[in-house]
């Protein structure tokens, strides 16, 4: 009888290990980003999925995140993944517009929507579907990664007082809105990051943009160029990350929804901490380097590029059915929830400053 017990207590211990958490196979992950490790807030993302992960998973869902300065392709995100070198990856959809255009719209467009309305249309309107459509012949997910808000229209070496002063021009600016400023005569190259001070400074180009001040200090793009323009070009800039599909799919389903979830508050978590950095930097700016010359770009330039910006948008919806799809299921949407941004923020700030409350 102690012996049936004995074996019997035995067998229970080892279903009880058997159906534990701790037990279990540990899945290990590889996640790629554009950015080096240490650039934050665009780094932070994939840092704090990796930390969600494997707590909700009780450390049995590990992602080892690898910056551009270990796997040395920063450009080379969505090929990576796609080809299984990496389950994961963190850049900008914009960055693969080489590969398909429509991959444009998941970053932001020149004029196009600001961050609460391409939120959402991207979760309650069309913009996921139109991702997944998309994405689906790389065979990898898209998700949203984390956005920057209205980015800063850049840094110049020399004041821009007319359309004649960016011909000839060579500025680093990625996206649609290089295609935008090449149309007037700007030459439009694509840096890394890493690289970026550095060619200001030698003059290899002579402006970029790069997000907004709360990054933009920390690079020290103002020790170069001291003429910092306000935004048009990346009204809503959403970072991405990518999942290979065959990995994602093979991931028990609590699994899949850990990582949705943790992906989804990693993403607003950065565009919190992106807008408190540039509140900071804004003020330290004003305060510690008064040599800044910040300007809007005349009426007439900003009447040019949004001349420009339509000619592109028409040229590439002449060419391609999906594109013009898209096009005018975003601008459709923009244009109602424009309606209801002005009521509920424009007015409100304009009030603000009108009563004194904000300069």
């Amino acid at each position: 009888m102690k012996k049936i017990l004995k074996v019997g207590l035995i067998a229970s211990a080892a279903a009880m290990l058997l159906a534990s958490p701790l037990s279990a196979k540990k899945i290990r992950w590889k996640l790629a980003e554009t950015w080096p490790s240490t650039l934050t807030p665009l780094a932070s993302p994939p840092a704090e999925v990796a930390r969600l992960v494997k707590e909700m998973s009780d450390g049995q869902f590990i992602i080892k995140v690898e910056g551009k300065e270990k796997h040395k392709a920063p450009l080379g995100i969505l090929d990576m993944v796609k080809g299984g070198q990496y389950q994961m990856g963190h850049s900008g959809s914009y960055y693969w517009k080489g590969k398909d255009i429509n991959t444009v719209w998941f970053t932001t467009v020149p004029f196009g929507m600001t961050p609460s309305e391409q939120y959402a249309w991207f979760y309650y309107g069309n913009g996921k579907k139109y991702m997944k459509e998309v994405y689906d012949k790389f065979g990898v997910y898209s998700y949203p990664g984390g956005n920057t808000g209205n980015q800063m229209g850049g840094w110049f070496r020399k004041e821009i007082k007319s359309v004649d002063d960016l011909k000839g021009l060579k500025m680093r600016i990625p996206g649609l809105a290089g295609e935008v400023m090449a149309k007037l005569g700007v030459n439009v190259v694509n840096i890394p990051a890493g690289e970026l001070y550095t060619s200001l400074d030698r003059g290899t180009i002579d402006a970029l943009e790069w997000v907004g001040p709360g990054m933009d200090i920390k690079m020290g793009f103002h020790k170069v160029a001291k003429y910092y323009y306000t935004g048009w070009h990346e009204p809503a800039s959403e970072m991405q990350f990518l999942v290979n599909k065959k990995a994602f799919d093979k991931l028990p389903k609590k699994y899949q929804v850990m990582l949705e979830t943790a992906m989804k508050a990693a993403s607003m978590d950065m565009y919190i901490e992106n807008f408190a950095e540039s509140v900071d930097a804004w003020a330290k700016m004003k305060k510690d380097y008064p040599d800044i010359q910040v300007k809007t770009f005349p009426k007439p330039v900003m009447l040019a590029l949004k001349k420009a910006a339509d000619e592109v948008y028409a040229g590439y919806s002449a060419k391609n059915p999906k594109f013009k799809e898209i096009y005018q299921d975003y601008t459709a949407y923009m244009k109602k929830a424009r309606a209801w941004s002005m009521m509920m923020q424009y007015n409100y700030l304009k009030l603000s400053k009108e009563l004194g409350i904000t300069k």
